[in-house]
């Protein structure tokens, strides 16, 4: 599991259409206050994240059911070693595609202008995605830059009244 996706946990079901390469952020002609662009995309980003935790999740258990406990005693060690590796490279292979389709979307993300506490919640959530290992330890423990991006980001959702995207933060209950 990568660390960026290790406590992530998507904060909508919805399935917006981004296939084919293309990016769908709303309408062109979206008002100077109206934050639309920005909650279509995190819509999509949702969805391919989630897809992305759900493949590392995968990734994960059968690595955990394939250990040397998990193998019967009449399989070659080789056997067994070469299919490790060919499922490995294409889980990594599934993992990447997700990344790319991932990539442009995080890009107009932080690229799009908000204009609401809504808009700027989505960046927010965004950020602490992108930032996930400073949740990984307690925030006395974080250094000085750490510490100041993270308060900040809570400070946006908590204000904002949104939630981060972690199912489990330590020191943020």
């Amino acid at each position: 599991m990568t660390e960026r996706t290790s406590a992530i946990r998507p904060t909508s079901d919805c399935s917006p259409d981004t296939s084919g390469g293309q990016l769908s952020v709303g309408s062109a002609t979206a008002s100077p206050g109206d934050d639309s662009p920005l909650l279509v995309l995190e819509k999509q980003f949702n969805t391919i994240s989630a897809e992305l935790f759900a493949i590392e999740r995968l990734r994960r258990d059968q690595k955990r059911n394939h250990g040397p406990a998990g193998q019967s005693p009449e399989r070659s060690t080789i056997e067994s070693c070469v299919e490790e590796q060919t499922h490995d490279a294409v889980m990594t292979e599934q993992i990447e595609s997700v990344l790319a389709r991932l990539h442009p979307i995080e890009r107009a993300i932080m690229q799009t202008p908000a204009h609401t506490m809504a808009g700027l919640s989505v960046k927010a959530r965004h950020a602490a995605y992108v930032t996930s290992q400073y949740w990984e330890a307690p925030i006395d423990k974080l250094d000085w830059d750490a510490r100041v991006v993270r308060l900040l980001i809570e400070a946006v959702c908590d204000f904002a009244r949104t939630p981060l995207p972690f199912w489990n933060v330590r020191g943020h209950e």
